[in-house]
């Protein structure tokens, strides 16, 4: 362990012995330093508690692994547990439904209620049994001795040895259950994807979500030379997949600002909005800022709007980067006013449900009611945005969604309220695969295209977008 993590342990320690001193015994103070003595034991306990942070609290998972994380659950961890701890979160969200399938069948009384947080370590010890390179012995050895820790569940470790010994026994069982595909997304999105694709389809896009996702970067130019610099290929739709799992920032032409990284699927709007040089355009919610990069690049003026001035820090920071320029400012989209421009961009606020293969905590931090109120807020960005275009202009309205709410049943409204306003339908010469243009001529791409022997390579965001021109 790092230095600076045992001076951490020890000042714990010593806290907790002075407390003792003083009448009082900080626990958690304790139960830290006994954890932080067993190897391999503060990485698990932090990923149940991050595990339950995302499906109690309704955490994101990458906020609750960012610098600054509250509550922080990895304090004190060096660099290696960290990313243990990550890869046993991620596992385990992605495989949530499986996961809690597989208990329901081991524990046939379910957990006592008194000891209800048991299942986040449960979970999190089944996700290593079941999908990591992990020796049983250890990942049920960690879960027990966790469980002793707290007092609440000290008294039920016999039955977290018990389940997933039992667990392991039974790993192949249940790995062809997995292969089923049953468990793999929550009942109530499965239902609505079984609706509006079809039991195939739903079949396949809950399936591609259980994969790692690629990684797929936007270059300024000559996307064939950096497919080769960067080990990756060149896509239909000209971004480059890469094959490695180098760190980002070690990647050449990174500090150059050469490229970003930026979905494949994500990079099509703005394209389809060509923006052209010196147009006036609007990029509304623009953070992180891919598309407003994008647009920079065209030698537009863009206006980058978007309500966190946090993230367009980090907008501000990704440009400069790449040597780009546009004007940042902070406002709520809905409410923007300013003189008419030529083109906007809406990337919409959405259930973000065509990236869960990115971001697998997506399905368990969202309900079911979010899409409607969603999709209020699609309305008023649609409306504002109308208000804001030039007569001639042209609007590129797009979420990385796949349920039609936020995305097919948004323009039909918006066009039924806005007779000025028509579809400028996508033509596949505009570099758009024909299967990923729906027959209004909108965009709309499935996380199960473009398949590949590789799942590195494998699929896309489920996007949709729509074009629209304002008469002249």
């Amino acid at each position: 362990m790092a230095n600076s993590d045992s001076r951490s342990i020890s000042a714990r320690t010593k806290s907790a012995r002075q407390g003792s001193r003083q009448g009082f015994v900080p626990a958690e103070a304790v139960r830290e330093a006994e954890a932080a003595k067993i190897p391999g034991l503060p990485a698990r306990l932090a990923a149940a508690s991050i595990i339950g942070d995302i499906v109690q609290g309704g955490h994101r998972l990458d906020e609750c692994f960012a610098a600054n994380a509250v509550p922080s659950r990895l304090s004190g961890l060096d660099a290696r547990d960290v990313s243990l701890t990550r890869s046993i979160v991620t596992v385990a969200v992605r495989r949530l439904g499986l996961i809690r399938y597989v208990l329901a069948e081991l524990l046939e009384k379910g957990l006592p209620r008194q000891a209800a947080r048991l299942e986040f370590s449960l979970i999190a010890a089944a996700a290593q049994i079941l999908f990591l390179d992990a020796a049983d012995h250890a990942a049920v050895d960690l879960a027990v001795r966790a469980a002793r820790l707290e007092p609440k569940t000290a008294g039920f470790s016999g039955l977290v040895n018990g389940v997933l010994r039992n667990l392991a026994r039974r790993r192949e069982e249940f790995l062809d259950v997995a292969a089923s595909g049953e468990h793999d997304a929550p009942p109530w999105l499965a239902q609505r994807w079984r609706k509006h694709y079809g039991e195939d389809t739903a079949r396949a896009i809950a399936a591609m979500h259980m994969l790692e996702p690629p990684l797929d970067v936007s270059v300024k130019d000559d996307p064939a030379g950096w497919a080769e610099r960067l080990d990756g290929v060149v896509l239909p739709t000209g971004s480059v997949r890469l094959r490695t799992h180098a760190p980002i920032s070690e990647l050449p032409g990174y500090e150059d600002g050469e490229w970003w990284v930026q979905d494949a699927a994500a990079a099509l709007p703005a394209r389809l909005l060509a923006p052209r040089p010196d147009e006036r355009v609007l990029d509304m919610c623009a953070a992180p800022g891919g598309k407003t990069a994008q647009m920079a690049l065209a030698r537009a003026q863009v206006v980058a709007l978007d309500r966190s001035a946090e993230r367009l820090k980090l907008l501000a920071a990704n440009l400069a980067r790449l040597q780009l320029h546009a004007e940042v400012a902070v406002g709520d989209a809905a409410a923007y006013q300013a003189q008419p421009f030529d083109a906007i961009l809406i990337d919409a606020p959405c259930s973000a449900t065509g990236t869960i293969r990115r971001h697998p905590d997506v399905p368990w931090t969202k309900k079911p009611g979010d899409i409607e109120t969603l999709a209020s807020l699609q309305t008023k960005l649609l409306n504002r945005a109308a208000l804001l275009t030039r007569a001639g202009g042209r609007i590129v309205y797009c979420s990385c969604s796949l349920e039609p709410e936020e995305g097919e049943q948004q323009i039909a409204a918006f066009l039924r309220r806005n007779p000025d306003f028509r579809r400028m339908p996508i033509d596949p010469g505009e570099g758009v695969p024909e299967a990923f243009i729906n027959r209004d001529g909108d965009l709309r791409t499935l996380p199960h295209y473009w398949p590949n022997e590789d799942p590195r390579l494998a699929g896309i965001d489920g996007f949709f977008a729509a074009r629209l021109l304002r008469s002249a």
